[in-house]
């Protein structure tokens, strides 16, 4: 996740010169809308660890949040929700699996390396748009949840705080040693620091236990993008903001949606997971927020991972 999209794949070397007059086209074209909408339904999900199959603490039936043992995941930042026995998530390794199927290691490690060096281009020129919406965040985000935080990009623009503390998710293991790298570059303690292996359809975090969560090119390669997004909304405090990044599909119509559909497949295969051909934004604009701000741009060095929606949902 984060950035698990062909904008760093080969397809995107390989198609950049014939899709180029298209991108200069749209280039400068920007819309922004804003949604309105109800309070969320809460969604309610108990999860165990990442890495223990069966429970390291009974659950509390008076209601109280429970932190995951040191022995568990390290030092704890967020309050963390138990399974109960009889609960859909017993075995949290059997949600790794339903919502990411195992990867071979060298690819999990092929990715991860690739993550870390090919995206220069790609950062450079979403940086822009990543200072604006990332700017909402100073003096508001202490406890910050990142989705698909993959390496660490975003960190240097949110985490030089001395009082913010971070925890990352990401379904593959090897991003965790270039996410404490990129956590430690941006000036953050490695105690304010934690790296879960888990999935955005099941985060194992309690209700209302973070300020904010951080998602970029993630929503893409998630099985579930309504799902996700419900324990987005789940892990948020009230007041809470979710900054994003993500490239949805073209219109329809256009040349450009017609390479997506062709490509679309083979995308998939070479990129994680990753969906050309999804729209969404829309799912962000009705998945509960209290208000969302979401602008639309496209960048030269995607090529044909365009448009692409960032901003801003409140609860």
């Amino acid at each position: 996740m984060s950035v698990h999209c062909a904008a760093i794949s080969l397809l995107s070397l390989s198609l950049k010169v014939s899709l180029c007059s298209i991108n200069e086209a749209t280039n400068k074209r920007k819309f922004q809308i804003r949604v309105n909408s109800g309070v969320p339904n809460k969604f309610s999900a108990e999860f165990l660890s990442h890495d223990s199959p069966e429970p390291t603490n009974k659950p509390c039936f008076c209601g109280r949040r429970h932190l995951i043992e040191a022995a568990t995941l390290g030092v704890t930042l967020f309050p963390f929700q138990p399974s109960a026995a009889t609960g859909p998530y017993s075995d949290y390794t059997a949600v790794l699996k339903k919502f990411h199927p195992p990867r071979p290691d060298w690819y999990e490690e092929f990715y991860a390396g690739v993550m870390n060096s090919a995206t220069e281009s790609y950062e450079a020129e979403v940086a822009t748009y990543k200072s604006q919406i990332f700017s909402n965040l100073k003096g508001k985000g202490q406890r910050i949840l990142e989705i698909g935080i993959g390496t660490g990009p975003n960190l240097n623009y949110y985490a030089s705080g001395s009082d913010v503390e971070v925890v990352g998710i990401d379904p593959n293991p090897q991003m965790e040693k270039y996410a404490r790298s990129s956590a430690s570059s941006a000036g953050l303690s490695p105690s304010n620091f934690e790296f879960i292996q888990a999935v955005g359809e099941a985060i194992p975090l309690s209700d209302a236990s973070v300020d904010a969560v951080v998602g970029t090119l993630v929503l893409c390669s998630v099985k579930d993008v309504d799902m996700t997004l419900k324990e987005v909304t789940r892990v948020l405090r009230p007041g809470g903001l979710y900054v994003f990044v993500e490239h949805v599909a073209a219109k329809d119509g256009t040349f450009l949606k017609y390479i997506q559909r062709v490509l679309d497949p083979l995308q998939q295969t070479l990129a994680d997971g990753c969906h050309l051909c999804r729209e969404t934004g829309n799912n962000i604009s009705r998945a509960g927020f209290s208000d969302v701000e979401l602008n639309m741009t496209f960048l030269s060095s995607a090529t044909f991972i365009n448009p692409h929606v960032y901003g801003v949902a409140y609860k």
